[in-house]
């Protein structure tokens, strides 16, 4: 179509029909999908019987999930997260914990020779210029 010859109402018109259009689409995809969601339930439940399983054997393994985070259950809750502090000896005001290096510590990086994109280096340059404190 040429959208180039259309008037505002007309183009307006053509943008409310294709929503429609778009609304009617995604109706007709969750319907499909439904349907298919059956079929695949058909098809699971046939093939545990046909290999001589119960439903009630194989549904708990299909369905049986990890617990995300068990290691945060098992610490203790009075231990929050310490991270090593490292400080600028010529600038306590300087403080680094983790995470995004801070200008101050990238320009000392490369004073020293060191590349803060490269980890050995990072963690070079925090052992043998930066002060460590234990949080």
């Amino acid at each position: 179509m040429e959208y180039a010859n259309l008037s505002v109402d007309e183009i307006q018109q053509q943008l409310e029909t294709i929503e429609q259009s778009k609304a009617e689409l995604q109706r007709a995809l969750v319907t499909r999908r439904q349907e298919a969601k059956h079929g695949v339930v058909a098809q699971v439940r046939e093939l545990i019987t046909q290999n001589g399983y119960e439903l009630d054997e194989i549904l708990p393994l299909i369905t049986a999930r990890r617990r995300r985070g068990t290691a945060a259950a098992v610490r203790p809750a009075t231990s929050g997260r310490d991270y090593t502090r490292y400080v600028d000896p010529e600038n306590p005001a300087n403080v680094y914990v983790r995470g995004v290096l801070p200008g101050w510590m990238k320009q000392k990086m490369q004073e020293q020779g060191y590349d803060s994109s490269v980890k050995a280096d990072r963690e070079a340059f925090k052992a043998n210029y930066l002060q460590a404190i234990e949080a």
